[in-house]
């Protein structure tokens, strides 16, 4: 047998074996080099902005602060940030009730106990901040700011973050498989936003826009909608990141959201997208591991992003914990159509839609894969009944299903994802 491969699985990850005579293309992004002091690269980051003043300079005179942070489902490095942009703002004289630092969830659940520890990652803001959570059905913690122009989306956001004086999104800049990427005009919509305004720009007539996809910005519907709704909030800042496969952070910068969250994009888009040069009947990948594989709802990232280097009717292996189990009740019930109806009248319940129904955008997703190959699933965190409701097939171990897969191609090339939907390989 060959040497083992790791791929990125849970917290402790998943060794796979391939089979003697296997030519395995392992893929994984560009390296880039770790910030040797990542706490003074943030102190730079907030001294000099993209296209901002100073953040000396833009916090006096503020009465109030709201700080956006993603949740559990991203490893966004919150402890080596938060303290800064906190402690300025009570030198300031901004009180610590008046400082919010708010979970954008979207529809996710919310975040709470030894969870919301881990995601706010520094105790010291607990003691001088609020750390609350969003809740998108809370129609009365929204404003209504009325509807975009053009694609006429309604936008009612977050309450606390459309009146405080200060607004800063934080998160992590990095491939994501409908918005082209993740971050910047990502956490607030949907991250803070009602569930109208998510349902809307989730809907079909978004999601099946062929330019809906991952490392794509230009003529992205999603990417558009967002942009359209900072514009309509106004004077919004970010803080984005970039992080290495160890979780450590390689990039940092401050600024204007939209132009900072795009220097970000153009920071990380050279490592993340991988360009591959043909495609493979067998593709092994994950969904790179905790917390992104806490769930199933988030394991479909992974089955998307390797698309363009499967071979038509190839083999996709997907592996990932799913440690939480399934995912909503929402989900739930959209899988459960999916199996019913079939792909095709499933799509055609959600193209006759001006709402998605929630979550049923990633059941969505799930047909990308289905239609484009064989789908099998490697899990330890579903029970019977949930891997009936996937629609795709669950495999007892990753090996065995590789070894299958070579012979039934009579092709003995492989690739390899360890880190699932953080790398995007293309064939060009």
């Amino acid at each position: 047998m060959a040497a083992a491969i790791q791929l990125r699985y849970g917290r402790t990850g998943l060794a796979v074996r391939l089979p003697d005579g296997a030519r395995p293309t392992v893929i994984g992004k560009r390296p880039l080099a770790k910030l040797t002091d990542p706490r003074g690269a943030v102190a730079a980051a907030l001294a000099a902005p993209v296209q901002a003043r100073p953040y000396a300079e833009l916090i006096r005179g503020r009465q109030s602060a709201c700080i956006l942070v993603c949740d559990i489902t991203r490893p966004v490095p919150n402890h080596l940030f938060l303290r800064p942009l906190i402690e300025p703002l009570l030198a300031a004289g901004v009180p610590g009730e008046r400082i919010s630092v708010l979970v954008a969830t979207g529809l996710h659940r919310p975040n709470e106990g030894a969870e919301l520890a881990e995601v706010i990652g520094d105790p010291w803001v607990f003691a001088h901040a609020r750390v609350e959570n969003h809740f998108a059905r809370d129609e009365a913690a929204h404003v209504d700011l009325g509807t975009t122009p053009g694609r006429n989306t309604p936008v009612k956001l977050d309450r606390r973050f459309v009146e405080a004086d200060l607004r800063i999104a934080t998160g992590l800049v990095e491939p994501h498989f409908m918005a082209g990427y993740s971050g910047g005009r990502k956490v607030i919509a949907p991250g803070v936003a009602h569930e109208d305004t998510i349902r809307t720009f989730h809907s079909a007539r978004f999601m099946e826009d062929p330019l809906a996809i991952q490392c794509n910005l230009a003529g992205n519907p999603l990417h558009d909608e967002q942009l359209a709704i900072v514009r309509m909030l106004g004077e919004v800042y970010a803080l984005n990141t970039v992080i290495d496969d160890d979780r450590d952070l390689i990039h940092v910068n401050f600024g204007e959201v939209i132009a900072s969250h795009l220097a970000a994009v153009d920071f990380v888009a050279a490592s993340t997208r991988v360009p591959v040069g043909r495609r493979f009947h067998t593709v092994v990948t994950s969904a790179a591991g905790h917390p992104l594989d806490k769930t199933y709802y988030q394991t479909i990232k992974g089955m998307v992003t390797p698309l363009d280097i499967l071979a038509p009717g190839g083999r996709l292996i997907v592996a990932s914990a799913c440690s939480e189990g399934f995912g909503s009740a929402e989900f739930r019930d959209a899988q459960a159509r999916l199996n019913r109806l079939g792909p095709d009248a499933f799509l055609d319940t959600l193209l006759a839609k001006r709402f998605a129904d929630i979550d049923e955008w990633q059941t969505e997703m799930q047909l990308k894969p289905m239609r484009a190959g064989r789908v099998q699933l490697y899990t330890t965190g579903l029970d019977h009944e949930e891997r009936a409701l996937t629609g795709v097939e669950t495999i007892a171990a990753v090996d065995t299903a590789i070894a299958d897969a070579l012979v039934s191609a009579a092709d003995d090339d492989v690739a390899v994802i360890p880190e699932g939907p953080y790398v995007v390989p293309v064939v060009a």
